[in-house]
């Protein structure tokens, strides 16, 4: 499968390229998009976000896992990531992360970069379910998913150690027959 560019109103889903990393460096580098996020350290350098394309071009070329950066249509600059991982061909599921430059919270741009996930997940890889993990207190994280449709599963106590504390992890998930509904309302 050829990964797809995925099209919004303000933003491109689009493979990561080797001259995106310093714009992934420089949204990245900073404690509060990191803390909640299990695998991204802070700081983060350029050496980091050279290393992560690189593992996001092998996966995608082997339909494994998918990883996006979200760029910004106006600037053509890389704001953020959203990825499917843990694709599970047989079950047709798979677990949606994302992360975003603090300067475009609160813009609707996350949104608008899950919704085209999703329709990815559910249209071309033909997945069923798609669910998320947020460590709580991601409240952000918990609004975004609710406002798309995620209904919540349940929460692991104390699963997560984040920078020597323990934190609860929330699981959330989309079944593809919500999503249409959320699409095409009857």
């Amino acid at each position: 499968m050829v990964v797809p560019v995925i099209e919004g109103k303000r933003i491109v889903l689009r493979t990561l390229e080797k001259s995106d990393a310093r714009s992934i460096q420089e949204n990245l580098n900073d404690k509060e998009v990191s803390r909640y996020t299990r695998i991204i350290p802070y700081p983060y350098t350029l050496r980091h976000a050279r290393d992560f394309i690189k593992i996001a071009q092998h996966f995608g070329s082997r339909e494994e896992d998918y990883a996006f950066g979200i760029e910004i249509k106006e600037t053509r600059k890389i704001i953020g990531v959203i990825s499917l991982a843990r694709i599970d061909y047989q079950n047709r599921n798979a677990e949606v992360g994302y992360w975003l430059g603090k300067k475009y919270w609160g813009r609707g741009i996350a949104k608008e970069a899950l919704l085209g996930i999703l329709n990815f997940g559910f249209d071309n890889l033909k997945l069923f379910r798609i669910y998320a993990s947020v460590m709580h207190p991601n409240t952000a994280s918990v609004k975004l998913l609710e406002k798309a449709g995620f209904e919540f599963e349940g929460r692991m106590r104390k699963s997560v150690l984040k920078d020597g504390k323990w934190l609860d992890e929330l699981r959330y998930s989309i079944l593809e027959e919500e999503y249409r509904r959320l699409v095409q309302p009857v």
